[in-house]
């Protein structure tokens, strides 16, 4: 089980009311609601293995410079030694250090590399896996990696813990009409605000479906637009003709990266926490004696 740890805290931070606080008075709304949900999850699918997938870098260089409208209007600061800062509510920022304390303390994996989103940590463990992989994740790109001959599958919160959309092969070809690899073709030609991706103007999510369905793939409609006896419209043709320096590029930018230099790490999920102490400390600093003991109950086999 793979998870896309600051999608999942965010997740919380706004689905836990912020009254949920420390003895201090500092909100730990994020850090409850993630352990809870993670407790749950272990709790539903006692999975082998557990990663928490972290973002190193949430708007890599390399990406920046292939597409530089790549997450823009997220950033609160541009630095020129490392990530650029992310636009963060200001009661989430703090919260962000006592979750990896946590996780530490737990004995949880906690996986991120310098220059790597962590969608790219999650392309390279599924790649590398050899067994099924439940990628837990509010972030669709990640079904790109949906593979149901290898089970590979998504887990996409709707509301709170409980409710997990499955997502696999049938569900996709159900909403969009595409595989997984059909949605990273998919994202790229309509585009996504959200990550600052312009897409091909003029070809939304149903037109590009249609256009993956006739052709296949991205290199197929290139294809059709040299085709003169293809049956693209004159103004699909022109569109996609004069988006090809971005169709260049695009497929690098949104796919996710499958050979992240990963360092050494147990991925085996612990049976209770690695270091207790730690973990009792954490619970009085931070008023999270609750969340703290449904997870090692939750890890107890």
């Amino acid at each position: 089980m793979l998870l896309d740890t600051a999608s999942l805290y965010y997740r919380a931070y706004f689905g836990v009311p912020d009254s949920v606080k420390a003895p201090d008075g500092t909100p730990v709304n994020a850090v409850r609601g993630l352990l809870d949900f993670i407790g749950r999850l272990v709790q539903d699918h006692r999975p082998d293995d557990l990663v928490a997938c972290m973002d190193a870098d949430w708007r890599p260089h390399w990406r920046v410079e292939l597409i530089p409208s790549y997450k823009a209007h997220r950033v609160a600061e541009e630095t020129e030694t490392g990530p650029d800062v992310e636009e963060t509510p200001d009661t989430l920022a703090p919260q962000v250090p006592v979750i990896e304390a946590a996780l530490d303390a737990f004995g949880i994996a906690r996986v991120g590399v310098a220059g790597y989103e962590a969608d790219d940590v999650i392309g390279t463990l599924t790649t590398r896996a050899t067994g099924p992989v439940d990628i837990v994740t509010g972030d669709r790109d990640l079904y790109q990696l949906v593979d149901d001959s290898r089970r590979r599958r998504v887990l996409y919160p709707l509301k709170g813990v409980g409710t997990l959309q499955v997502t696999d092969e049938a569900w996709l070809r159900e909403k969009y009409g595409v595989d997984g690899p059909g949605y990273a073709d998919l994202a790229l030609l309509r585009g996504d605000p959200s990550d600052g991706l312009p897409g091909v103007p003029g070809i939304g999510e149903k037109t590009a479906a249609k256009l993956l369905d006739a052709y296949g793939n991205l290199a197929g409609i290139l294809a059709a637009v040299d085709d003169p006896k293809s049956k693209l419209t004159p103004t699909q043709r022109k569109r996609l003709d004069e988006s090809r320096p971005y169709l260049a590029v695009a497929p690098k930018v949104v796919q996710v990266a499958s050979d992240v230099p990963l360092p050494a790490f147990d991925p085996a999920l612990p049976r209770g926490p690695k270091h207790p102490e730690t973990v009792d400390a954490l619970a009085h600093q931070w008023g999270l004696g609750g969340a703290m003991s449904r997870l090692s109950s939750a890890l107890r086999p």
